[in-house]
């Protein structure tokens, strides 16, 4: 199987390899004529990028925007120690930096920084006493529990067993970030996520205070993070990604 994608890989660098032929020998004429050997250049060794010349740099507009937000509302909360479920790795690296993270996921990552603790855990039964937890986020997660696309059980109600896990184990006066994908429509994508409305997701955190709700639009023409978002947004949105900083 190894060899067969190799093969495979060989040739779609092959067939994409005209699309930077005419650089590659224009650099080639030009590395001889500046007499820079510090590489080797073979045409055999090409790997073709034809997506890349771009006039602005593209990113994912949610994972981009929602962890630049939440690293900032960390730092304002200030606590002790945060706690993490399931969200981005890059997220949780780089709040490490500057405050100790302890992170939990269904599929644990063998992740080692200092500053960070990775662990096996479970939004269905989480490995925390009830009210002990004063710093949480769980961003773009919630959303999949129960379709069974990271290999959990499938429960059409796994979402909602998850926040009531997390309102358990939240301090009364505890911080809980949450982010999902949100728009004027409920719906599953299956089995990818769930898109929620506003409405659902307050009637979903019943018990905690909304402290700030913040959008990200689905598309860049509507602009950036909108921080102190009017849900009335939402009513043209159908992917757009929901930033809610709630207390108990």
């Amino acid at each position: 199987m190894s060899e067969l994608k190799s093969i495979v890989k060989i040739l779609i660098r092959f067939i994409l390899s005209p699309f930077v032929l005419g650089d590659f020998y224009f650099f080639d004429r030009l590395k001889n004529n500046i007499k820079d050997d510090r590489f080797e250049l073979n045409v055999l060794d090409l790997n073709p990028q034809i997506r890349d010349k771009t006039i602005g740099t593209g990113f994912d507009r949610h994972y981009v925007y929602h962890t630049s937000w939440a690293a900032r509302k960390v730092k304002e909360i200030n606590p002790t120690v945060h706690t993490d479920i399931s969200s981005s790795l890059y997220f949780c690296g780089i709040v490490s930096a500057f405050l100790p993270v302890n992170f939990y996921d269904y599929r644990p990552a063998a992740l080692y920084l200092s500053n960070l603790k990775s662990e096996a855990g479970n939004l269905h039964s989480l490995p925390f006493q009830t009210e002990s937890i004063d710093s949480l986020s769980c961003m773009h997660t919630i959303e999949h529990v129960g379709l069974g696309r990271y290999g959990d059980p499938i429960d059409p109600k796994g979402d909602i067993k998850a926040i009531e896990e997390i309102k358990r184990v939240l301090k009364s006066g505890g911080s809980f970030l949450y982010v999902a994908p949100i728009g004027k429509k409920a719906l599953i994508e299956f089995n990818a996520h769930r898109i929620y409305t506003y409405d659902l997701v307050m009637s979903m955190m019943g018990g905690l205070t909304l402290k700030e709700f913040s959008l990200i639009p689905e598309f860049e023409k509507d602009g950036g993070i909108i921080l102190n978002a009017d849900p009335k947004l939402l009513e043209n949105e159908h992917y757009a990604c929901g930033c809610f900083h709630f207390v108990k």
